[in-house]
């Protein structure tokens, strides 16, 4: 609140607004949120298989990612399925957050075989869209 000093006799009070606090406040937000959206997937743990850097992933809970564990479980994100249940689950998925598009994470040692026919079992139910998901190389040699 801030008096107006041209009129000293009335010494009227300002009703204006300082927002200049709350733009500050609300950028420092903005920033926090940019900096920990990626760090929100909360899928299993997995080892992927590494590569060069190609594209930028950020995955988050809007996408729908179908992880493959080193001992050939098939998990949306924490919960476990059946290979016969993937589908319909994966398809209802689909739908609810309007995209059609599946991220595969799957451990790197798990055989190359055994990927190729998930992506096939997937293609063959009508789930075209498939996206693998990578680590990126760290560049170290040795």
């Amino acid at each position: 609140m801030g008096f107006d000093l041209k009129n000293n006799k009335n010494h009227k009070s300002i009703a204006d607004i300082n927002i200049t606090p709350f733009v500050d406040v609300v950028l420092v937000l903005l920033v926090i949120f940019m900096l920990t959206a990626p760090l929100m997937y909360n899928g299993i743990k997995l080892e992927l298989p590494k590569t060069k850097k190609v594209s930028n992933l950020r995955l988050t809970t809007k996408q729908v990612i179908l992880s493959v564990s080193l001992s050939g479980e098939y998990y949306i994100g924490k919960d476990k399925y059946l290979l016969g249940e993937l589908i319909p689950k994966i398809k209802g998925l689909f739908d609810e957050n309007e995209t059609d598009v599946l991220y595969v994470r799957a451990h790197y040692k798990l055989q190359y075989g055994q990927i190729a026919r998930l992506m096939s079992f997937l293609k063959n139910s009508g789930i075209s869209n498939i996206a693998l998901v990578t680590e990126i190389e760290d560049g170290k040699k040795g």
